[in-house]
């Protein structure tokens, strides 16, 4: 008998966990826990045992009672808390969620566009490492040691003889040394001074140099190639202006101005960088003949062409990672 009793208790909670439904659990109720229900039944079979059996077979019915009934309770808990939650219908039809998928920063947009529009002009592309030597950064370009682009507060100097490098100049330096003219080339990278920042300056910008190197090369070509660039990347209305200047690596020397405004909306001019023609100290230092050639270099800042071209005028959202506004690109 008392055999019986674990079997019905078994044999209760087996078929309860096949109920997924109200009605099904409502007939199991009936079935096991209604007046009539085999676990209620137990109870009324302890008179027919023998007394010494009757304590220890209404512990093991209470025992089955209890256990079906509390497992029958969170089952039906379960299914009006389902009941309760509202179904949620899905149209197979419609189309799928919009992936975001991420895009170019608008640097490497701007620099992309500048590569294009110079390589349609005949120019190579070449890179250097952004940490120099003196040599690369400072000698060779005839910045001599007293001069005060070299003093420490004014670059990011690694150990005595190394440091950042404050110009893609480098790279006209590095190719001139292993390449022999003609040489007609942009250099795109990196370049880092201590500048205080602010809405125009930044401690790590973008710079894109060219040099031309050949027979016969004059200021002229290089006024010709920067204002083709300047009406390619702009648009031809754009107002721009050559402006006298040094620089030790070139002779003579001139800034280039664009015509930018300012978040009042006033017009001003902004340098957008130096050019120039090489000076024959230059090519003495790579090895280059300064009798029989000449060349012309610039170099221009691209965060400044890209400020210009999309009307940004603080030079500081490009490195924010704002979403807001790098999405507008």
């Amino acid at each position: 008998m008392l055999e019986q009793f674990e079997k019905t208790g078994n044999d209760a909670l087996a078929e309860l966990h096949q109920v997924t439904d109200m009605a099904a659990l409502e007939e199991f109720r009936i079935k096991y826990l209604g007046r009539k229900g085999q676990v209620t039944q137990l109870l009324s079979q302890i008179g027919k045992l023998p007394p010494e059996q009757k304590p220890q077979a209404g512990q093991l019915a209470n025992k089955v009672k209890n256990e079906v009934t509390r497992a029958f309770e969170q089952l039906k808990e379960n299914l009006l808390a389902q009941q309760e939650k509202p179904q949620e219908l899905v149209d197979v039809t419609l189309p799928g969620i919009p992936v975001n998928i991420g895009k170019a920063h608008v640097i490497t947009q701007t620099l992309n566009e500048l590569l294009e529009i110079f390589g349609r002009m005949g120019f190579g592309v070449a890179y250097g490492p952004e940490v120099e030597d003196e040599w690369h950064n400072f000698i060779a370009l005839n910045i001599g040691p007293e001069h005060p682009a070299r003093d420490p507060s004014d670059n990011f100097y690694i150990d005595d003889n190394r440091l950042l490098r404050s110009q893609t100049s480098t790279i006209q330096i590095r190719v001139m040394e292993r390449t022999k003219p003609p040489i007609r080339i942009v250099a795109p990278g990196r370049v880092y001074r201590p500048d205080t920042v602010d809405a125009t300056h930044m401690y790590m910008f973008h710079q894109l140099e060219a040099l031309v190197v050949d027979e016969g090369v004059s200021m002229v070509d290089m006024k010709t190639t920067i204002e083709q660039f300047i009406h390619t990347f702009f648009g031809p209305e754009t107002k721009w202006r050559f402006r006298p200047s040094f620089f030790p690596f070139t002779e003579p020397s001139a800034e280039v101005d664009l015509l930018m405004k300012d978040k009042t909306g006033n017009e001003s001019w902004v340098e957008m960088g130096g050019c120039g023609m090489v000076d024959p100290n230059v090519f003495d230092a790579v090895g280059i003949d300064s009798e029989k050639y000449t060349g012309w270099a610039f170099g221009f800042g691209i965060e400044r062409l890209a400020m210009r071209k999309y009307g940004i005028t603080d030079i500081r959202l490009l490195f924010e990672n704002d979403l807001r506004f790098l999405s507008q690109f």
